[in-house]
């Protein structure tokens, strides 16, 4: 087998390969030609070139949130590192394993006028866990540098930087590693042993307990824990798509449920506490609820960090959410009160008015979100895009079979095309992507990919350009709106797909739409796009008439 001849370069390989990072995602350059050769030579390793950065580290990002453990991507020097910034920033705020090994010049090729050379040191201070800059010779210290990294992107959950300065020659070979490197385990402890009996005794006397679940792993929470909590008549659980949590008794459209609510409701919904877990919260609504209701308790369990997201937190239970749950329940007592029975009585009402009013609204969004979920293939993956596709999908039941994901740790529409590629091959499993059209055309060059699996299809919702402004205060029809907020346009992706090899489907109203599902749900070894067009200037209408009709 060939090594690369660069010392630096064969410690941070090995280093990797014994750790088991051995997804490596490439963005072709030159300067990385070291990290380049010898992770392509290594039959250890899988890996994946992707042109553009941007792209390539979502896909990263993809990957590693469905193997639960580090992606590496790796680039040439200068401005290619700043374009996985984006990535890097989701991973951080999703808690996501993304391992950036970047290439650069000698310290002293810095700021000195030589070509494709940035500061790069310490670019990702603000969104990064841990920063490995590395000096040009192989060493202990450099050794170090890239286990803690390494190490610290599997115990903290997130994005680590490992900088590697090379000098040229960059291409050559050898046939025998030139360095032994230093691996070390690096112990980093996290045990849950805090006496609960203070918080059971709160638990236990509180009539209202609200638990609030955000971004949460599929399967992650034992089904005995699901009905512990459905079963108290003092608890009322809220979960979100990106939650995948079900049950009968849970509310699963928060904005369905307390939009229409007076102040008289909130105040009788308000809870005395606050208990939650999972990652970020979708609905601007139960922020802005509970921000102005506060609890008088609000918990949250996690296992690195706790956001004050209402700003009434009092605990932080620095556990695993399923771990803890088992414990502190086997202590508590259901408790007598009204304050389920009377949430499930709001859901059944909701329901009720949901369902007529969808009975005769015309095609836009709203109805295409209505036929479209119940067809989804079950047992799938779902990766839905930022903005209105994902607050639109709030808005109704998904099967308990399909495992929802969307990138929700900075809420972006960049890289979510990307995102679920990466995810779809990690996964092994048929993946649907649900997105709107600005961000498809914004990450349009996820499609420029090589790994795209056969039976990953995406939906894309087109209505002419960002409907989520039409929703949001301050619309007014005029140029400015509509040329720097909306951003209309007349794109469509059926040239893209020819070029990237999608077969393409398209609809434009209910029948079409319907006509399309058999189809463009069966797998014919080709991956699919399935276009739907809608009205741009009734979808904001539908949805506003919609919350009003709720009531």
């Amino acid at each position: 087998m060939m090594y690369p001849k660069i010392p630096l370069a064969q410690s941070i390989i090995e280093i990797c390969r014994v750790k088991g990072v051995t997804d490596i995602v490439i963005s072709p350059g030159s300067r990385n030609a070291p990290l380049t050769i010898g992770f392509a030579n290594n039959p250890a390793f899988k890996c994946y070139s992707i042109a553009d950065e941007r792209c390539a580290a979502f896909f990263a990002t993809g990957m590693a949130q469905q193997l639960k453990k580090p992606v590496a991507v790796v680039c040439t020097s200068g401005s290619a590192l700043l374009n996985y910034y984006p990535a890097v920033a989701e991973a951080f705020y999703s808690q996501i394993p993304l391992i950036v090994i970047s290439a650069d010049r000698p310290h002293d090729k810095i700021d000195i006028g030589d070509g494709q050379t940035i500061r790069q040191e310490n670019v990702y201070a603000n969104h990064i866990i841990y920063s490995a800059n590395l000096l040009e010779e192989a060493s202990q210290e450099n050794d170090n540098k890239i286990n803690v990294a390494i190490e610290k992107a599997i115990s903290e959950k997130g994005p680590v930087h490992i900088n590697a300065p090379f000098e040229e020659p960059l291409y050559d070979l050898v046939e025998e590693l030139s360095v032994t490197p230093n691996i070390q385990d690096i112990a980093f402890e996290n045990h849950f042993a805090e006496d609960l009996s203070p918080y059971v005794e709160k638990w236990n006397m509180a009539k209202k307990k609200l638990v609030l679940v955000g971004v949460n792993d599929p399967n992650s929470i034992d089904a005995a824990i699901i009905e512990r909590l459905a079963e108290d008549p003092s608890v009322v659980v809220m979960t979100e798509t990106t939650s995948n949590l079900h049950h009968k008794n849970f509310l699963n459209s928060i904005d369905v449920i307390i939009t229409p609510f007076t102040e008289e409701d909130f105040k009788a919904f308000s809870p005395e506490i606050l208990l939650t877990f999972g990652g970020m919260v979708v609905s601007k609504r139960i922020k802005a609820f509970l921000r102005t209701y506060k609890p008088h308790e609000h918990w949250h369990i996690d296992t690195l960090r706790a956001y004050d997201t209402f700003d009434a937190l009092t605990k932080h239970f620095i556990a695993e959410p399923n771990a803890f749950l088992n414990r502190f329940l086997s202590a508590t007592n259901n408790v007598e009160s009204s304050y389920n029975k009377r949430a499930l009585e709001v859901k059944a009402y909701r329901k009720l008015k949901h369902e007529e009013y969808l009975t005769d609204v015309p095609f836009s969004d709203f109805k295409v979100f209505k036929k479209l979920l119940p067809a989804l293939p079950d047992n799938s993956q779902l990766q839905i895009s930022n903005s209105s596709a994902i607050r639109y999908a709030q808005l109704f039941d998904i099967k308990s079979t399909i495992e929802v994901f969307c990138n929700r740790g900075t809420s972006g529409i960049d890289g979510s095309t990307s995102t679920a590629i990466g995810a779809a091959l990690a996964s092994g499993k048929e993946t649907i992507m649900l997105t709107g059209d600005i961000s498809f055309f914004y990450d349009s060059n996820a499609l420029w990919n090589s790994y795209i699996p056969k039976d990953f299809k995406i939906i894309l919702i087109n209505n002419g350009g960002g409907g989520i402004f039409r929703i949001l205060p301050g619309h007014q029809e005029n140029q400015v709106f509509n040329t720097y907020f909306e951003t209309e346009h007349n794109q469509t992706a059926e040239h893209l797909a020819k070029m990237f090899g999608f077969e393409y489907h398209t609809a434009t109203n209910e029948p079409e739409l319907e006509s399309q599902f058999q189809s463009f749900f069966s797998n014919s070894g080709q991956p699919k796009i399935l276009e739907i067009f809608t009205p741009v200037k009734l979808n904001d209408k539908i949805l506003k008439e919609y919350f009003k009709a709720l009531a």
